[in-house]
């Protein structure tokens, strides 16, 4: 199945969908607005590191475009105001946002082209990748990922309502036509015939153990596509532990790669999985074995 039929992309600009709600894929999220409006922005204050922050917009990758510049700072301003009333992020001021989120967020793009490039074939070209961003949270990497790459076609899954009633808000202030939202465990929807084995990449960030993650995620990638977590700056033991994981659901490791990041630790890595086979059925398990007995 095609990703445009399976998510509705170009019909519509932002759905949301469970797994478990198919075929009605596109469910509007009246019902969580009403519940969640967006904060008032007067309840929002200006943090005293603005200054910081607007050299580190600066600093940006210059690929960026300014209308992708402004829709950065849109996300910014929307996660900080958001915070107030539900926990997104332990980060509190701009700088930071900017520096320990999204700097971080958009330094997974040059591993990824470049193992996309050497490794994976198929119709999709980099101007078409389609990428699900598991256990999005506060959009973080995929929303960031969405503005800095507009011909790709993003899906962000996150199992709270109100994490996804956020997206979907900052979505649409930010004017994005190539994101839908699942509002799902990562269980339930590796299970789907919609989104089973469909993606070219899926990407995590600060979910879970590797051999945990690779559970969640690999279910969903296509054969031949890409796995790629974020993870700390010395990964080395968490990897070793899910080599046995990863090739149980049909992929090996290709590569743990250093990526800059002006977080406090000054380095992340980037572990990158190719999926050389289908995964077997049986996976992923129920909804909270992956956690409770990983592979």
């Amino acid at each position: 199945m095609g990703m445009g039929m399976a998510l509705g992309f170009g019909c519509c600009r932002c759905g949301c969908a469970s797994a478990s709600a198919l075929p009605s894929l596109l469910v509007p999220f009246s019902r969580l607005r009403r519940r969640n409006p967006a904060p008032s922005s007067s309840t929002f204050s200006t943090s005293s590191s603005s200054s910081n922050y607007n050299s580190n917009c600066k600093t940006l990758s210059p690929s960026l475009s300014p209308h992708q510049r402004d829709q950065i700072s849109l996300y910014v301003h929307a996660l900080l105001q958001w915070n107030q009333r539900m926990n997104l992020t332990a980060v509190k001021d701009q700088s930071q946002v900017m520096t320990r989120h999204v700097q971080d967020s958009l330094s997974l793009l040059s591993p990824l082209h470049r193992a996309y490039s050497a490794n994976c074939s198929s119709s999709s070209t980099h101007h078409s990748i389609s990428l699900v961003d598991v256990g999005s949270g506060a959009g973080l990497p995929g929303l960031i990922l969405a503005i800095a790459c507009p011909g790709w076609k993003f899906t962000l899954l996150d199992s709270m309502h109100k994490r996804c009633a956020f997206l979907e808000h900052v979505v649409h202030l930010t004017g994005l036509s190539n994101v839908n939202i699942l509002c799902d465990r990562a269980e339930n929807v590796g299970q789907s015939p919609h989104f089973r084995e469909v993606f070219d990449v899926a990407v995590a960030r600060a979910v879970a153990e590797l051999r945990i993650l690779a559970e969640y995620c690999l279910p969903l990638v296509r054969v031949g596509g890409l796995f790629l977590a974020a993870k700390g700056n010395d990964p080395q033991e968490e990897i070793e532990n899910a080599k046995k994981a990863v090739n149980l659901l049909g992929a090996s490791i290709l590569e743990s790669c250093a990526v800059e990041s002006l977080g406090p630790l000054g380095q992340r890595t980037a572990v990158i999985c190719f999926k050389d086979r289908a995964t077997p059925r049986k996976y992923p398990r129920h909804p909270g074995i992956p956690s409770k007995t990983p592979l």
